[in-house]
């Protein structure tokens, strides 16, 4: 199955990035919000990246003509009804998602494609509200943030997955120009499995004052060769979706290693969720870090 139309349902952070990618594919992508506010707010963070890509010489006025062509907003989910493909990227709450597969069951063709890019629960957790022919055509399809820059997508295969709809996502990841790598349908998949316990460890380091903020990051990225330190991580992927990442695996595992540290819960509880308002480990003014704040 050669994919052409895919729709994405949320139009965050997460969804705005597959969207941007998908468009500059070529497909006919068509992203689906709760509300206008969030709709509009979405496509104008792809339009203002697809500015500056055009500001830097890194597009043509042809390109970001036919990008801006290709994608769609829409409030409606039978909007979505002829999608070759839908990817769910919309909070990590598992009732919101049923609520939403269950819609998307409703208005999709029988043989549509559904992913969810969750990045902790368990794929096979949105299977109960599907009829059984979609059950085939479930996977996960888990992107990195930012979408447009990380190259790596996982997919997650069900034990009900088709093996022709995953060579379809394989073949879907490579259109993007990302490398696909096969994850298990457990909680954290690959990536997260190892990623997160070492996050939760760093905010455990701050809050027993091993070290400064600054100085556990600035140890983590030159002594590891890690590309930021990962108290800058934590602020730029939203302290609150590592409290929920975090939450979802300690229930799954119950290790310690994956329980949310006090702090983390003091601080998504003050709302310093990171980047996105702000302030979290760091004071952020847009997509820059400025100073570490006092914890």
């Amino acid at each position: 199955m050669d994919i052409h139309r895919v729709g994405v349902v949320g139009c965050g952070l997460m969804g705005s990035g597959i969207a941007q990618c998908a468009a500059q594919a070529g497909c006919d992508v068509w992203v689906k919000e709760a509300d206008e506010a969030l709709l509009s707010r979405g496509l104008g963070r792809i339009h203002s990246a697809w500015d500056r890509a055009l500001a830097k010489g890194k597009a043509t006025e042809e390109q970001r003509s036919a990008w801006t062509g290709n994608l769609h907003g829409t409030l409606a989910f039978p909007d979505l009804a002829t999608c070759d493909l839908v990817v769910e990227a919309i909070p990590e709450q598992l009732d919101l998602k049923l609520q939403t597969f269950a819609e998307l069951d409703r208005v999709l063709g029988a043989s549509a494609l559904l992913c969810s890019n969750t990045s902790s629960l368990s794929v096979a957790q949105l299977s109960p509200v599907l009829s059984p022919h979609r059950l085939p055509r479930l996977a996960g399809l888990h992107f990195f943030n930012p979408v447009p820059v990380m190259p790596l997508v996982e997919i997650i295969r069900t034990l009900a997955t088709e093996e022709d709809a995953l060579a379809s996502l394989r073949a879907f990841v490579q259109k993007l120009g990302k490398t696909a790598v096969m994850a298990p349908d457990a909680p954290g998949f690959i990536v997260n499995r190892l990623l997160v316990p070492y996050l939760l460890d760093a905010m455990r380091c701050a809050e027993q004052r091993l070290a400064s903020v600054e100085d556990i990051d600035t140890g983590m990225k030159l002594g590891c060769g890690h590309p930021m330190g990962p108290l800058h991580l934590s602020d730029f992927i939203g302290l609150d979706t590592m409290q929920s990442v975090a939450e979802v695996l300690f229930d799954a595992f119950g290790e310690p290693r994956f329980k949310a540290p006090a702090l983390l819960r003091q601080l998504v509880a003050s709302g310093r969720l990171g980047r996105k308002t702000g302030t979290g480990f760091y004071r952020w003014e847009g997509e820059k870090r400025q100073e570490a704040l006092p914890l």
